[in-house]
């Protein structure tokens, strides 16, 4: 047996000879029997915690993932990893560790999996940086992969409305500015995440757990498929099944992390209109698997104008994921696009099929509307466009990301005067104390990959800013990061981050500011003279963190142009 390119399995370095007694003998103090150690070993990769409610039910999907395996004939192993759940981790310190988070993942599963020399594996994540950083994994390890994902929160109820996480965070600042009473707030905070699960709108976990779908990382319904639901469990078997038929016709992760695979994740992103979160995984994943030559900002940009947006799920619309399952889930989005010739259906997926083949009983979108359509066809989309943008301009020669379907439409076009602050907290402090004003352009800074240290996300001020009634009125820049539960004129990423230099740092309150979105532009009004005056006189501030795992983070990261990835030329090179 192999497990692709050539190699035998590995594990037989391992096991086989009588000079792996010791190693066999340590397997049997564990219960293992000789049986077992003669089959492929498989790594069964759970990010289970008590910390994170889209993880607090993987012990049970993992023993059906199991069980599946042993069904096979492999032999499970079951290992941990870290994670971060964002929306605790948001509005605090804490936040700065949420994507650092995403490479420790990456690299913990590269120790154990390369020190046990694992056959194979079955991922089992849930939620914003975990999954990411699995799927980092598995295009660095290149062994035969499949993910499974916790799935989707069910959306809440509130005064006859469905709610999510987002819903509270708007909220809070709606009690402030007077538009909502204290009592109610409580009331939503008890049932607006009701399971578990992530959270249910299209935010940053189940853009990624989709995106994993449509990568062919990830079985039908892997996106989808409610957390609660018995047809989750059905799925974590049926992967612990495949991924031994994986093994056996050696088909590992970068055979499904192909330029194809890529680009048909990216059409998907843009049909559901995912998280802006999505654009910098992706291009990390593309690093790990060794694309990032043919797979940049660029190009997604070209794509964001070939693509329409097919939904509007929360924060873009008022439908959820669930609404999305019952209607078809990914593979209708899938078909509708390949149908439009708008997917790549040769490429090749974890069921050992095509895209195209698995889309053979895939529903069309007639037959997946129900009592309502919330999946577009590509002849009337929900928008002309995708669902993200890039931009570029003077402010972002190297990019900046929008999601431009939760953009209300008289901001799509922009012009107002900066607001400048050089933290988050700052800013919050502005927005709380009502000092921003309707057409401002509020500029957060220095909270990029270096300079945050960490990019933190910044659901804070843009849900206090809609709970103020203001998402229509003001826009909002930055060189860190927007939760996918963002709605409003929100624009991340811009790079380079000011940090290092980049046309950020030299913005100065009341710079008129042009925004864009149609036309893919972010332009600040002055002059190159005055350009060239402001960085003569500019200087780094002096680092946030100079001990522990985020100053080192700062140290070598990278661009979020290129995914904010560790290594290579570093933060500012």
């Amino acid at each position: 047996m192999s497990h692709g390119k050539g190699n035998t399995v590995r594990s037989r370095h391992v096991l086989e000879g009588r000079h792996r007694a010791p190693h066999r003998a340590l397997f049997k103090a564990m219960g293992y029997v000789d049986e077992e150690l003669k089959q492929p070993l498989i790594g069964i990769v759970n990010s289970y915690s008590e910390l994170i409610p889209g993880h607090t039910h993987l012990r049970t999907l993992a023993r059906a993932a199991m069980d599946g395996v042993r069904m096979a004939g492999g032999t499970p192993l079951q290992f941990g990893t870290i994670g971060v759940d964002d929306g605790i981790a948001m509005g605090h310190a804490g936040m700065h560790y949420s994507l650092p988070s995403r490479d420790l993942i990456a690299d913990s599963i590269e120790v154990v999996v390369e020190a046990h020399q694992l056959d194979a594996l079955v991922m089992i994540p849930n939620c914003d940086k975990i999954t990411p950083g699995m799927l980092m994994a598995a295009a660095r390890l290149d062994l035969p992969t499949i993910v499974v994902s916790g799935g989707p929160m069910m959306a809440g109820q509130f005064k006859g409305k469905a709610v999510d996480l987002s819903t509270v965070f708007e909220a809070v600042n709606a009690v402030e500015s007077g538009h909502m009473t204290p009592e109610d707030l409580h009331q939503l905070e008890t049932v607006a995440c009701p399971t578990c699960g992530s959270c249910a709108g299209m935010f940053t976990a189940n853009s990624m757990n989709c995106l994993t779908e449509a990568l062919g990382l990830g079985l039908p319904g892997n996106g989808t498929i409610p957390a609660t639901q018995a047809a989750r469990l059905r799925l974590a078997k049926h992967s612990g099944l495949k991924i031994m038929a994986l093994l056996r016709r050696g088909i590992t992760a970068r055979d499904l992390l192909r330029p194809e695979n890529l680009e048909n994740a990216v059409r998907v992103d843009m049909a559901l209109g995912g998280s802006t979160n999505s654009i910098l995984h992706l291009l990390a994943i593309a690093h790990e698997a060794e694309r990032a030559d043919h797979f940049n900002l660029a190009l997604i940009h070209r794509i964001s104008r070939e693509v329409p947006q097919l939904v509007r799920l929360a924060p873009s619309g008022p439908h959820h994921i669930e609404d999305l399952h019952r209607h078809g889930g990914v593979p209708a989005i899938l078909r509708e696009l390949s149908d439009a010739g708008l997917i790549d259906a040769g490429a090749l997926t974890v069921t050992g099929q095509t895209v195209g083949d698995n889309l053979a009983d895939a529903p069309a979108i007639d037959s997946a509307k129900g009592a309502g359509s919330i999946i577009h066809s590509v002849k009337d989309p929900a928008g002309a466009t995708g669902g993200l943008a890039i931009l570029f301009g003077n402010l972002a020669p190297d990019g900046a990301v929008v999601k431009i379907g939760a953009v209300a439409p008289e901001m799509q076009r922009h012009q107002g005067p900066a607001r400048v602050f050089d933290d988050e907290e700052s800013a919050m402090a502005a927005i709380t104390s009502k000092k921003i004003v309707p057409g401002d352009v509020v500029v957060i800074r220095y909270e990029g990959p270096q300079g945050g240290p960490g990019m933190r996300e910044m659901l804070t001020p843009t849900a206090a800013l809609a709970g103020a009634q203001l998402d229509h009125c003001v826009a909002l820049i930055t060189d860190g990061r927007f939760s996918g539960a963002t709605r409003g004129a929100a624009i991340g990423h811009v790079a380079p981050e000011a940090m290092c230099g980049g046309p950020l740092a030299l913005v100065e309150n009341g710079d008129p500011i042009h925004i864009n979105l149609p036309e893919g532009r972010l332009h600040l009004n002055v002059s190159a003279l005055t350009f060239e005056r402001r960085r003569a006189a500019w200087q780094p501030p002096s680092p946030k963190k100079t001990r522990g795992y985020l100053a080192r983070y700062a140290q070598q990261v990278g661009s979020a142009s290129a995914g904010a990835i560790l290594g290579g030329a570093g933060p500012c090179g």
